[in-house]
């Protein structure tokens, strides 16, 4: 039972702490462009290109 003394307030810290984390990305806009993140991949051209080594 003293355990749950110190869990509960260490693990009500941490769910505040990931929120804030949380909230901070969504304004900061670091979910603003994400098709375009994702398809940068398929657009990459992985061919050798005549004068590389």
């Amino acid at each position: 039972m003293d355990a749950l003394f110190l869990l509960l307030p260490i693990s009500l810290l941490f769910v505040l702490g990931i929120g804030a984390a949380f909230w901070w990305a969504i304004f900061a806009g670091q979910f603003d462009d994400t098709r375009d993140a994702a398809s940068a991949i398929l657009d990459d051209d992985d061919r050798a290109r005549p004068g590389d080594s």
